[in-house]
């Protein structure tokens, strides 16, 4: 059965990002409440402010700060008394290589793409069993399934999150919360834009970056049909699965993924020029900020 979004209490973390923006609006637009969580509280105001229906609410802060995760459920209870749909989604990335970055930096974004979701999935769960249909559904990454050598700590973040959710599917489903995963791979957003700038992760362009829309899809489908794990592009899900059937043979593997995945690096980034995104600096590139 379709998913019955009216007066629904849709509680998104990294609402004012690419991902995040977009679910807001398409929630939004099917007649869900949102409460828009994001670092940055100026941003998300104006999305809320943006969205079509009424009596949606933005809250601004860093979700590392545990009394912050506190006072956002308490803020959330008090004017809305329960939680229907909670969606992790805020995460970053960097281009920092392991050897060269300090373990403050490392510690952050464990946290921020680990640490943080779930602590705040274990604090929302009073707000979540006052719903009649609770669900949890998280956005991952292909990068919880596949190695990332550029990205080490975004990979364990997303491989630990993805089986801390795994795991959590199957405990609260008999507690009557539905728990899922998105396992996008590389999305055409903002910080993806950034990435391709930097260097980034030459596997991140293997295929075209996918849509937006494409993750709005897997969301919708499994709100309509709740299961444990979705993927946007199908196809790249099956190839990196089938890669890491033999892990001990990723050194051969990779330099084929690889250049395949340096080709597809270089066409984005001259689509991001040719969209008015970013620029060539002399033998770097940059993005155009608004």
């Amino acid at each position: 059965m379709a998913f019955d979004y009216s007066n629904k209490i849709f509680v998104i973390t990294g609402a004012a990002g690419g991902i995040g923006t977009h679910l807001a609006r398409e929630f939004a637009q099917a007649g869900a409440t949102v409460v828009a969580l994001d670092l940055n509280e100026t941003k998300a105001k104006e999305l809320v402010a943006s969205l079509p229906g009424e009596g949606h609410l933005a809250i601004g802060g860093d979700l590392t700060d545990r009394d912050h995760i506190v006072s956002s459920l308490t803020q959330i209870d008090s004017t809305f008394g329960r939680i229907d749909v909670l969606i992790p989604n805020a995460a970053i990335t960097t281009t920092d290589r392991f050897d060269e970055r300090s373990s403050e930096s490392i510690e952050r974004e464990l946290d921020i793409n680990l640490t943080a979701p779930l602590v705040l999935m274990n604090k929302a769960i009073p707000l979540l069993r006052k719903s009649s249909d609770p669900r949890i559904v998280t956005t991952v990454s292909l990068g919880g399934i596949f190695p990332l050598g550029e990205t080490p700590m975004y990979t364990a973040s997303k491989f630990g999150l993805r089986g801390a959710i795994l795991s959590l599917a199957l405990d609260l489903e008999q507690k009557g919360i539905k728990v899922g995963a998105i396992l996008p791979s590389a999305t055409d957003t903002p910080m993806l834009h950034r990435e391709a700038v930097e260097g980034g992760n030459s596997l991140q362009f293997l295929d075209p970056p996918q849509s937006t829309e494409a993750v709005l899809k897997s969301f919708r489908k499994m709100l309509d049909k709740p299961t444990y794990e979705r993927y946007p592009k199908p196809s790249e899900s099956w190839l990196v699965r089938a890669a890491m059937l033999a892990p001990n043979a990723l050194p051969k593997l990779m330099p084929l993924f690889r250049g395949r995945g340096e080709k597809g690096h270089a066409k984005f980034l001259a689509d991001l020029e040719q969209r008015g995104l970013a620029r060539r600096a002399g033998d770097q590139w940059e993005l155009i900020e608004d």
